[in-house]
């Protein structure tokens, strides 16, 4: 231990904007539970660089007991980060929201957005986010939304959802990913919706893996959607 300046972050004034993530080149503050903390003190080299981003003024730097700063081991928790894509924060943007209650009815607007939290890719999202707790869930590839024009009242309204493209991204990163997810919550009733396109159909076998892999009761509807946003199939897929 060696008296050196180190950061503190008041959480009473936290808003959890993860602007302090972003300028903490050593990966060493994360939100956790919608607060910025500390994760480790030998990843903080006591700069304060993550002073000025913050709105709130919720980050002092303070002199104290504290371990030294560790390069060698900031350095592979970083490599680790970037490896397990497990700073799901970089972005302010990412940060989990909830945005709207899933009952009740607004005819204010003609075509009322029926989304109910943030962030959806499957990427981003926290297998623990609230959302995913008891929730009738959607995994959608992520071009259905721009083919089905009324796919929010159709499909997303009283449902959760997270996105992703079977064929672009990683399907063994997808299928750790929300075996997670059902590792973690207990579901209603999940419902893969898929575009007709061959490589789409991938989203399917990874619901299927995933369920397999999480050792997950559960059974699931299968929707394929047409070029034209027609739904062309649903079948209830066994696992």
């Amino acid at each position: 231990m060696a008296l050196r300046n180190i950061v503190k972050i008041d959480e009473e004034k936290c808003n959890g904007c993860g602007q302090c993530v972003n300028a903490c080149a050593e990966g060493a503050i994360e939100i956790i539970d919608g607060k910025a903390k500390l994760v480790s003190e030998v990843y903080c080299d006591g700069l304060g660089a993550c002073i000025g981003k913050c709105p709130e003024d919720a980050i002092t730097v303070e002199q104290r007991e504290a371990p030294e700063f560790d390069e060698k081991a900031t350095k592979q928790h970083l490599a680790k980060m970037q490896k397990a894509n497990t700073n799901n924060f970089v972005c302010p943007g990412i940060m989990a929201k909830k945005i709207r209650e899933k009952s009740g009815e607004d005819n204010s607007t003609a075509a009322q957005s029926r989304l109910t939290h943030w962030p959806v890719q499957l990427k981003l999202v926290s297998p623990k986010a609230p959302c995913f707790q008891n929730a009738d869930l959607l995994l959608v590839a992520d071009c259905v939304p721009f083919a089905m024009g009324d796919f929010h009242n159709r499909f997303l309204k009283d449902h959760s959802i997270v996105v992703g493209c079977p064929k672009l991204d990683d399907p063994q990163f997808y299928i750790e990913k929300f075996a997670q997810i059902l590792k973690q919550n207990k579901l209603n009733s999940l419902t893969v919706v898929h575009m007709e396109v061959p490589c789409c159909f991938g989203l399917t076998e990874i619901a299927k893996k995933a369920i397999a892999l999480a050792k997950a009761d559960l059974s699931f509807q299968d929707v394929t959607v047409a070029l034209d946003g027609t739904v062309t199939k649903t079948d209830i897929v066994k696992t």
